[in-house]
């Protein structure tokens, strides 16, 4: 906030006090800018946040690459064809419940399922790092 006087140190026109006055608002504006923003705790927690999630999530999906690639051929097939076993017995069962359970508890039910949607990839990691256990444990006894 300094001034210059741009016709060698005489007064300043009032056009050259305005563009001074102006520079100095838009200054003030940014430091204001800036300063809210570090006083915006909740704003600051919010991104934090969601830079974990970022990074939890690419882990899980790295831990998920990891057990594919590292999971025999004959598992992976059986892993098929019990995931299709599951997926049928759970649509006959979702079939069934439709038709028999109270409109409350229906509700219920959806808004669980629809979380499990949104944490996809973290349920997936879970899966994941079990079978890795269920293998490890299976290599053990073998010996």
């Amino acid at each position: 906030m300094t001034v210059n006087p741009q016709n060698n140190g005489s007064t300043p026109t009032p056009e050259e006090l305005r563009e001074q006055v102006e520079g100095t608002r838009e200054e003030l504006g940014q430091t204001v800018e800036a300063l809210a923003a570090k006083a915006d705790v909740k704003a600051q927690a919010q991104h934090k946040a969601a830079q974990v999630k970022n990074q939890v999530q690419d882990k899980a999906a790295q831990a998920v690459r990891l057990v594919q690639d590292k999971t025999p051929e004959p598992v992976r097939e059986k892993a098929a064809q019990t995931k299709e076993q599951i997926a049928q017995a759970a649509a006959a069962v979702a079939d069934k419940f439709q038709e028999t359970a109270p409109d409350p508890v229906r509700e219920k039910a959806y808004q669980a399922a629809e979380s499990a949607r949104g944490n996809r990839v973290l349920l997936i990691a879970g899966v994941a790092a079990l079978a890795v256990l269920f293998l490890a444990r299976r290599k053990r006894r073998g010996r």
